[in-house]
């Protein structure tokens, strides 16, 4: 099994980063961001929720229209990461049942548990590091 994390990131990404471009001349709905993203609208809808609660985004009650609650250089990746992830804890889910009558089984835990911590830990130092400013510069959107 490769570990992976959802699609649910990238999309987050990609819709508060359509909400940064399109924000001054376009009402920004549910089924304009599925426009672009090219999901379903009820997709966009379950991230924004999330969204909303990580206090990233408002919604505007009658119109729909969605704001950024902050500008994109105070957002970063592992923000983006903790809003739109289902990660409880540990990025590494371990097999339920090694064997304990055998060597390995009985201590793969010891012998792994630190790496895969220190695994979670620089993945998540890193994104701290990269602000969504610089990936809408590099889809060429002018700064604010």
């Amino acid at each position: 099994m490769i570990l992976q994390i959802s699609s649910r990131f990238t999309i987050a990404v990609h819709i508060l980063t359509c909400i940064d471009y399109f924000s001054d001349d376009y009402t920004i709905t549910s089924e304009f961001l599925a426009s672009s993203i090219g999901v379903n609208p009820v997709i966009v809808r379950q991230i924004l929720i999330r969204l909303k609660a990580a206090g990233l985004i408002e919604v505007s009650r009658g119109k729909g229209d969605i704001k950024l609650r902050k500008p994109l250089e105070n957002i970063s990746m592992y923000d983006v990461y903790k809003a739109a992830e289902i990660v409880k804890g540990k990025l590494f889910r371990f097999h339920s049942n090694p064997n304990p009558e055998c060597p390995v089984g009985k201590n793969i835990h010891f012998a792994l548990d630190e790496s895969l911590d220190d695994i979670q830990n620089a993945l998540e130092e890193k994104m701290k590091t990269i602000y969504l400013q610089e990936i809408a510069e590099k889809i060429k959107i002018p700064p604010k």
